[in-house]
């Protein structure tokens, strides 16, 4: 039996085109006007919080991770530093996958905490990795060193985790699921 069904391939497919596309446009821009480095995290865990509820599958948010590095190397190859979502991916999809996936989307109250709290700890790794690997001093210092990093970081991954939410109450309120489409 095949463990990743044709909406599963789908649904990695188009996240993570989403992901590594509009990160590799967006963020650069983003990070050259502002120097916070909040903007991949927003686009990143918006996209995941969404697939995860969407499959419910241990897998696919690492699966989405790889395939959106290598999308983002294509199309950013000094972005070398987009290796600390990857790591941030398999932290998030095994999080969620600890507290259980139905138990994590089948209240509101569990939706805003779950996603809430793994997208921040989840971005909080990718910006420590990403500090403590890639990032030279000069910047490091203007942000508070590593710890500074992590932070902004976990705060644009709580971003994307509200606008995630912010989405699945919106599909769950209008009872759009994957078995209820043709």
């Amino acid at each position: 039996m095949v463990y990743f069904g044709s909406w599963d391939v789908a649904t990695i497919s188009i996240s993570a085109s989403l992901w590594g596309v509009l990160n590799s446009i967006f963020s650069p821009i983003f990070f050259q006007a502002t120097g916070m480095p909040i903007l991949c995290d927003l686009i990143g865990f918006s996209v995941l919080s969404v697939e995860v509820w969407w499959t419910r599958k241990f897998g696919i948010i690492i699966v989405t991770g790889l395939v959106a590095t290598g999308i983002n190397f294509v199309l950013n190859p000094g972005g070398i530093h987009f290796l600390g979502f990857t790591a941030a991916a398999l932290v998030f999809d095994t999080l969620i996958w600890l507290f259980g996936y139905n138990r994590s989307f089948e209240r509101k109250s569990v939706i805003i905490m779950v996603i809430g709290l793994v997208s921040f700890f989840s971005a909080g790794v990718a910006g420590y990795f990403i500090g403590y690997f890639f990032l030279p001093t000069a910047i490091l210092v203007s942000w508070g060193g590593v710890l500074g990093w992590t932070g902004l970081h976990a705060f644009g991954g709580l971003i994307g985790g509200i606008i995630g939410i912010g989405l699945i109450l919106s599909l769950k309120r209008r009872s759009i699921l994957k078995n209820q489409i043709n």
